[in-house]
């Protein structure tokens, strides 16, 4: 591998010292329409091969924008397909750090052809090996595809650009009015980039989630555990409102991993450690506090369209690769805009689905409210939760109390309403009444969340469930 160009150095800096190991380096175009014949092609603007990360064996491709500008030809697919092969056989990862005007024109059909051949591959491979995409330069029309056939993608913060069509091509917007090309929009806006930073913190962001993933659908992932498995946590009953923070405190050495950060942040996605084993987390959040330990935003404990949407794409991707899932529930309804309505009811349902179609280990804790179907739709008893605990502070039931009373008593004088308001609330909307009916396993101090949430995982831990006999659910 040649030490100068940048595409090599990505590749150096992401992996172990030394452990690259590159695969078709003389490779080159072999088109020669349109002057291609006099132009160098190195690599044909692509290097491919292996290494390890912290000793675990990942396959890399990294785009050369010196040649071509990173284009993707015949041959340049032909080098990543191969990759993927490779990577499938072996059980491995797969990690592609893009920088690529795209389709290469001079190649016409055959480049064409080369896109839709990566795709295949992707799809292929989705589910039986992790995929990770870095952006780095362009990744514009077709090749915006890539990242999102992929199960994470980082981008860098600046330089980045992310597109199907670019800002100006939009009709009404130019790329000073809003940039839908950059990292700050693909992340809060279309949800597609899991973590945005500088190119540096990326290669240590990209090492420390290969840590949480194991290498293929048949392996585990496991670390050596030092953390106390019954640690108390005294301050995790002050984190119902960011579960970020609780998820971080039931953690092995407080580590969480999170996903999506910047899209739908009512919702949280990640990965912990428990006892070593990594368990993939979602969660309810009403507030997000900065790194001065002061509130920044706020939201209503309500389900999103966008946090149904990150929820189930990361549930589907935890149940593929057999991580079991945990849920920290404080919900009371679903979000109320005319903007939520067109697309909530459908993404409550693929939130929902993909709970109940998940045969992994499925541990949930009620940490504040549980009203309504928002409550049964994160992952409740009733749609397949394998221990459902509650903080002894929790609600759960239909609805609110006082609404619940209003509604039922329509017409009748305040006095009656908070009489009935008060008795709905210690027959209908109690922890103590929903264990008595079995919809809760075992009231838990918060403080003891880390340890019976491991044991759950541990009696869990040689879990079967039969699925239908079907192809797959449609939802």
């Amino acid at each position: 591998m040649g030490t100068t160009s940048k595409a090599s150095q990505r590749i150096t800096a992401l992996l172990d010292e030394n452990s690259f190991v590159e695969i078709g380096a003389l490779v080159t175009a072999r088109a020669t329409d349109f002057d291609l014949k006099q132009a160098e092609t190195p690599s044909d603007g692509v290097i491919t091969g292996y290494g390890v990360i912290d000793g675990n064996l990942v396959y890399v491709y990294s785009q050369d924008a010196a040649v071509l500008n990173g284009s993707i030809g015949e041959m340049h697919a032909k080098k990543i397909t191969n990759l993927y092969d490779l990577a499938m056989k072996t059980g491995a990862p797969v990690i592609g750090l893009i920088d690529s005007a795209g389709l290469r024109l001079q190649e016409g059909a055959d480049a064409l052809n080369a896109f839709g051949e990566i795709y295949s591959k992707q799809v292929t491979a989705s589910g039986m090996i992790p995929q990770i995409t870095a952006i780095f330069g362009n990744c514009g029309g077709g090749l915006a595809v890539f990242p999102t056939l992929t199960d994470f993608t980082f981008m860098e913060k600046s330089k980045a650009k992310l597109f199907v069509n670019s800002p100006n091509a939009i009709d009404g917007n130019e790329i000073g009015k809003c940039d839908t090309s950059s990292a700050a929009f693909q992340s809060e806006e279309a949800g597609i980039v899991d973590v945005v930073a500088e190119e540096a913190e990326i290669y240590a962001k990209i090492r420390e989630l290969i840590g949480f993933l194991p290498a293929n659908c048949d392996e585990e992932a496991v670390a050596d555990c030092s953390d106390d498995l019954n640690r108390a946590s005294e301050e995790l009953a002050n984190c119902v409102g960011d579960t970020s923070i609780a998820l971080s405190q039931i953690a092995d050495d407080g580590v969480f991993f999170e996903t999506k950060a910047d899209y739908g942040k009512s919702m949280v996605t990640g990965f912990i450690r428990l006892d070593g084993i990594t368990v993939g987390c979602v969660a309810n959040r009403t507030e997000v506090y900065n790194e001065e330990g002061e509130v920044s935003e706020k939201f209503d404990a309500h389900l999103s369209p966008r946090g149904c949407e990150k929820a189930a794409s990361f549930v589907k991707f935890c149940d593929a690769f057999d991580i079991p899932v945990l849920t920290l529930t404080n919900v009371k309804g679903y979000a109320s805009t005319k903007c939520a309505e067109k697309r909530m009811a459908k993404a409550a349902a693929q939130m929902m689905a993909a709970f109940a179609e998940a045969t992994v280990p499925k541990v949930n804790v009620i940490i504040g409210e549980a009203f309504g179907s928002a409550y049964v739709a994160m992952n409740s008893k009733a749609i397949g939760a394998d221990m459902t605990f509650a903080w002894p502070t929790a609600k759960i039931g239909s609805m609110d109390a006082k609404h619940a009373a209003q509604i039922m008593y329509d017409g009748k004088g305040a006095d009656v309403i908070s009489e009935k308001a008060a008795e709905y609330e210690k027959l209908q909307a109690s922890v103590q009444g929903a264990a008595r009916r079995g919809y809760v396993d075992s009231i838990i101090e918060a403080a003891d969340t880390r340890k019976y949430v491991i044991g759950a995982l541990e009696m869990l831990y040689t879990k079967k469930e039969d699925c239908p006999d079907k192809k797959h659910g449609t939802v």
